[in-house]
């Protein structure tokens, strides 16, 4: 056997030290000190006789030789991961942990849930909520669902992503506040409280009167801000408002009629979601049966809300 072959550990080290440019990045991921880090570096290069890292600002910067290695090692893990999820795979049952914003786990997927437990009744799911974009290893989470702009490429790395299709933000209210106010036309919504998420730079009722042709909005006073769409919706649910949401997330309140479209005119922008996972990842059977559910799902979600469209006046 190789000798150096006993810098296993330390090979794994400089991987992810390599793979983040950051030696305190890979302390992070490894669970050791940053000193460690740097002791285990300083003995691979002496034991490799090889320079790998140069220091440029507060990045370490891979040499010619550190390139090589970097490619050889990251490829060498990849193989083990593979062979032993060869080992691993064979069942669905077990844990998987996905995170996904507040307002979609608690808006969109907790009502249905129950519904792939019935289907695999022996996978527990733990899920995380955040807003923040969450790096799945340090986290041990196996599935992300994420959002970004239909304009904007999204680029996860080396994490495997999977586009499942793309959603609108509309207006909507109360059907006791749409028949109060007399709303007929999109400057009506000028007389309502207007509901919408703090620091929001792109679905704002200030792009979407721009956009339905209505001015005077810069002079509208009746505005209340949130901080998550779940906090939004139950505002206007109580009667208080107007609020713009994502048809996922208004769903179930436009099936059972406790919520109402005024008006077939979309926000302009839109955004797409993903499924974000580690392709090397001993769960992916799992994965995957929780993935095709899901957009089992959500598809039956898109036409439940095409057909509220229908029954709301056509302005776009």
């Amino acid at each position: 056997m190789d000798k150096r072959l006993n810098h296993l550990n330390a090979l794994r080290t400089f991987e992810s030290a390599a793979r983040h440019q950051s030696y305190s990045k890979a302390a992070e991921e490894l669970f050791v000190s940053q000193a460690a880090v740097s002791q285990q570096m300083r003995q691979l290069e002496q034991g490799l006789q090889a320079k790998l890292f140069l220091r440029v600002g507060r990045t370490m910067q891979l040499t010619q030789s550190g390139e090589k290695l970097f490619h050889s090692t990251s490829q060498a893990f990849i193989t083990l991961i593979q062979g032993l999820n060869s080992i691993q795979c064979e069942e669905i049952a077990g844990d998987l942990t996905l995170t996904s914003t507040q307002a979609f786990c608690s808006l969109w997927l907790m009502p249905r849930l129950f519904r792939f437990a019935q289907i695999h009744p022996d996978v527990n799911i733990k899920i995380q909520a955040s807003n923040q974009i969450v790096d799945l290893a340090k986290n041990h989470i196996d599935l992300a669902i994420r959002f970004g702009l239909k304009e904007k490429q999204v680029n996860y790395g080396n994490l495997t992503q999977i586009d499942f299709g793309e959603d609108q933000a509309y207006p909507v209210c109360s059907p006791k506040l749409l028949s109060d106010m007399k709303i007929d036309k999109p400057e009506d919504l000028l007389k309502c409280n207007l509901v919408s998420l703090s620091n929001e730079k792109v679905i704002t009722w200030q792009a979407w009167f721009e956009h339905a042709g209505v001015s005077g909005f810069e002079k509208h006073n009746q505005k209340t801000e949130v901080t998550s769409s779940d906090m939004g919706l139950s505002a206007v649910l109580s009667g208080h408002g107007v609020t713009l949401a994502a048809m996922a997330m208004s769903a179930q309140y436009l099936e059972n009629k406790q919520l109402v479209i005024p008006f077939q005119l979309k926000h302009p922008c839109e955004w797409r979601r993903y499924l974000v996972y580690d392709p090397n990842s001993a769960k992916l059977k799992r994965i995957k049966a929780f993935t095709d559910w899901l957009q089992h799902e959500m598809s039956l979600s898109k036409k439940n809300a095409d057909a509220m469209h229908n029954m709301s006046p056509d302005l776009s």
